[in-house]
């Protein structure tokens, strides 16, 4: 088996799990979950059957669960058991955690009581998407969740137009058709999307594209499964031509030269036609 029982010093670990492929976790967190006095996670089923995968009896060991409509009285039980020198594992459902899922709270409750905290990396949606996507990695901004209701998502969308990094949000399958809609009456038509279904499970899928193109692609479609977006950044209005060409040739660093042009047309709101022909001359240029 690729874990071992080590010793685990009183405090809190925050363990990242895989987000499908239940190969993707790390030898130190497999070595935590088998040596911790406690468990705590966000569903305590998916937890016991991760750890079976890989050969982890929980024994006799508490396994608490831990969400986001947990109160303080779970949080308390947690700090009491590491003030009496235990060790307390927590995962999420899958990937980081903290990172659009439960565990804020109680991370906070330990840093303002001085306990001992402590992360084993893994795992993560928000990564894995930026990886795959082609789009900008030098910058990028988390925004979690879009709020649900059409108005509320439109002012959060209003407020990451002009963000010059790439957007990453989580969304539901049952939302996205309405969300690329007002990406495109918000951002612009234009505005290069890509969209992540499924990542490292059986049935992956990247689709990239203009976000009317994505809209028309996705028509009468169903998508199920976890969904993370990922949108071009916008680089403001007033941009001369070299200010243009740079960003073109970053976009097309990572991304053909159609997908660059679109990109950069989406983000500035220039013609995507004048774009994708300057895109050409710097593609002959080189």
């Amino acid at each position: 088996m690729n874990h071992r029982q080590v010793p685990l010093s009183a405090g809190l670990y925050l363990c990242a799990v895989p987000i499908g492929n239940a190969r993707d976790i790390t030898l130190r967190t497999l070595d935590i979950l088998a040596s911790a006095d406690v468990i705590a996670s966000e569903d305590t089923r998916s937890t016991r059957k991760l750890m079976e995968i890989h050969g982890i009896s929980a024994g006799r060991r508490p396994m608490v669960a831990y969400h986001d409509h947990s109160g303080e009285a779970v949080r308390d039980r947690l700090v009491a058991a590491v003030n009496a020198g235990k060790s307390v594992a927590y995962v999420s459902e899958a990937g980081t955690p903290l990172v659009a899922d439960p565990g804020y709270k109680l991370a906070a409750m330990f840093r303002e009581l001085g306990l001992m905290m402590t992360a084993a990396p893994g795992a993560s949606a928000v990564l894995t998407a930026l990886t795959v996507s082609g789009l900008p990695s030098d910058a990028f901004h988390f925004a979690g969740f879009l709020p649900s209701t059409q108005a509320a998502r439109r002012k959060g969308l209003e407020g990451l137009r002009d963000v010059a990094a790439t957007v990453v949000l989580y969304e539901s399958p049952k939302r996205i058709h309405s969300m690329l809609r007002d990406v495109c009456d918000v951002m612009g038509a234009d505005r290069f999307v890509v969209i992540c279904r499924e990542l490292t499970k059986k049935f992956e899928e990247v689709l990239r594209g203009a976000g009317s193109d994505l809209v028309a692609a996705l028509d009468g479609r169903t998508l199920k499964g976890e969904i993370v977006v990922l949108i071009a950044r916008g680089i403001g209005e007033e941009m001369n031509e070299d200010d243009v060409r740079d960003a073109l040739v970053n976009a097309m660093k990572t991304m053909r030269i159609k997908d660059a042009a679109t990109a950069v047309a989406g983000a500035t709101g220039m013609a995507r036609r004048d774009v994708y022909q300057l895109a050409l001359s710097l593609k002959d240029d080189e």
